[in-house]
């Protein structure tokens, strides 16, 4: 089982930037995908990207697709996402999760991920 921890986010203005970050320990990081979701006040929790366990291989939700960057670092155990041109709409907590397999899960849903941080608010002000 992994233990995620995720950090990096705030209150940002429309337009502009932030890195969040996702520790991970107890697991072998190098083995399995990742991916972020996110999930506003009585909203469900959904699919914002992925990436495979080597970084070769991604995939955006349509909805960030050309804005965030998905990225990992196996040497420090850590992965990223660089948010920019944030929007109102991108306001809500975002969760790291790990997949039970070096592929991205084929379908983008939270059910096929294994382990989940705690969260971090992202709140982006018009």
């Amino acid at each position: 089982q992994a233990q995620l921890v995720e950090s990096g986010g705030g209150l940002v203005q429309a337009g502009g930037s932030l890195r969040l970050s996702c520790a991970s320990s107890g697991r072998t990081f190098s083995s399995y995908a990742m991916g972020w979701f996110r999930q506003a006040p009585g909203k469900e929790r959904d699919f914002v990207s992925a990436i495979s366990s080597s970084g070769d291989n991604t995939y955006y939700a349509d909805s960030v697709k050309g804005r965030f960057t998905i990225s990992r670092d196996n040497a420090k155990n850590t992965m990223y996402l660089q948010m920019n041109s944030l929007k109102p709409e991108d306001t809500a907590v975002y969760y790291c999760a790990a997949a039970p397999s070096p592929l991205i899960p084929s379908i983008p849903h939270a059910i096929l991920y294994d382990d989940w941080g705690q969260g971090t608010q992202v709140t982006v002000s018009s």
